[in-house]
């Protein structure tokens, strides 16, 4: 039985990784999650400098998820090389690295930065505000999408996967331009914006008033998001978005994604990941499928 999938000549055991932020860097887990049984880990969102990130509150519960509007808040890119990294070497998994930055300086320093670092694939959060165009995402044009992507490639060493934002009119236009800038992969959905209001307090949940909805009321939006981008383009895509078992992982493949993604199922059950690991096998067992690769795709 095979579980092993590539992504940009990069290997991975099974297509088993984790959502930016949900995670860590992964020491967070270590006493509920053998990190050596993960396909890849994903570390937390990482700049070139520490973000505080937002006022609190910044995460609410909502009917099937959550929202958050944490801000990326990280010790920045010097703790992830002299702590993080050497941190996950100790296992037997491969490390993708997401970046985030205020502008496109922000990126291209830390994709230097990590030029001379053993890891496996840089993933560039591309939901970041850009402050040099009034605040809107990098991943909400276009043409910023394809600057953003064109920079970064031009001094990463390793593979480069674009995470894209599900806040936008059309997701395979997107696809289209982080693919044409020459983007390796890319990976979706990131959070959809939401909102909710304390009504007992008559004020925001959240202090930032917005933030991020994320796990299972969304998946299906996630899932129509991969379905059409893996359509659109060639290069192939890590999908994500309210990922609770084995069910919902093999869904996303059918799909079209090559690997899977776990976000907010981990903050609910922190086993989440390996037990979606042993459900995949036994799926694959009891349908006879013997390589994982099989259904990447399969429903047109």
């Amino acid at each position: 039985m095979n579980l092993s999938v590539k992504i940009a000549g990069v290997e991975f055991k099974n297509p088993v990784t984790v959502a930016s932020g949900t995670f860590g860097s992964g020491a967070e887990y270590d006493d509920f999650v053998d990190l050596s049984k993960l396909g890849a880990v994903t570390t937390k969102g990482v700049a070139n400098v520490p973000w505080p990130g937002n006022p609190t509150p910044r995460i609410a519960e909502t009917y099937g998820g959550m929202m958050n509007a944490v801000g990326l808040q990280n010790p920045g890119i010097d703790v992830l090389c002299n702590r993080d990294i050497p941190f996950l070497h100790q296992y037997d998994t491969k490390i993708i690295v997401n970046v985030c930055g205020k502008s496109e300086a922000d990126y291209v320093e830390v994709v230097e930065r990590l030029a001379h670092e053993d890891v496996d694939l840089l993933e560039i959060n591309v939901s970041c505000p850009n402050v040099k165009e009034g605040g809107i995402a990098f991943g909400q044009n276009p043409k910023a999408l394809e600057q953003i992507t064109k920079a970064v490639k031009s001094k990463a060493k390793q593979p480069v996967v674009m995470k894209l934002s599900p806040n936008v009119t059309d997701i395979a236009e997107m696809a289209k331009a982080a693919e044409a800038a020459g983007a390796d992969a890319l990976s979706l959905i990131n959070t959809l914006t939401g909102m909710k209001i304390d009504i007992n307090r008559r004020s925001f949940a959240i202090a930032n008033k917005t933030g991020g909805l994320s796990g299972p009321a969304i998946k299906p939006v996630a899932v129509r998001m991969v379905y059409q981008t893996v359509n659109a383009v060639k290069i192939p895509v890590i999908g994500m978005g309210g990922i609770m078992n084995y069910q919902d992982a093999i869904e996303f493949m059918m799909a079209g994604a090559t690997m899977i993604s776990v976000g907010t199922a981990n903050f609910h059950n922190p086993y989440t990941t390996v037990e979606i690991i042993d459900g995949m096998k036994k799926f694959m067992k009891e349908k006879g499928i013997g390589d994982i690769n099989e259904i990447i795709g399969c429903v047109k």
